[in-house]
């Protein structure tokens, strides 16, 4: 094997590791699904987005009303009132209502809610 061959084959490797490390650094929900890159920016622990409990969420006129309680996502520490306009929402990979703060827990990067609510 040449020099050019043995090459390609490390770059081959290599890239084939890079995608290994990516797929495996994608943050999931507790059930299994991905969220998407856009929404879950951090991977450290727990990540940012979370499911939520059905209870903390509302449907009003135009959107989801959002109560967020302390302990109620991990990154949670005090309580939070979020407005989701209807059309802004992602569909839930698992029917549950999840959330994603972004960059602090003030800031709602994504939320998803089950494909036959709104």
């Amino acid at each position: 094997m040449g020099f050019a061959s043995t090459t390609c084959l490390i770059t081959l490797a290599a890239l084939s590791l890079a995608v290994l490390v990516q797929t495996d650094d994608a943050h999931q929900a507790r059930s299994g699904w991905d969220y998407p890159p856009a929404c879950c920016k951090s991977h450290d622990v727990g990540g940012d987005c979370e499911a939520i409990p059905t209870l903390d969420v509302r449907e009003g006129s135009r959107g989801f009303l959002v109560f967020l309680h302390a302990g109620d996502h991990h990154l949670a520490t005090r309580a939070h009132m979020f407005f989701i306009p209807y059309g802004d929402e992602l569909p839930s990979g698992d029917g549950l209502y999840h959330i994603c703060l972004h960059p602090t827990e003030d800031d709602v990067n994504c939320f998803f809610a089950p494909p036959d609510s709104a």
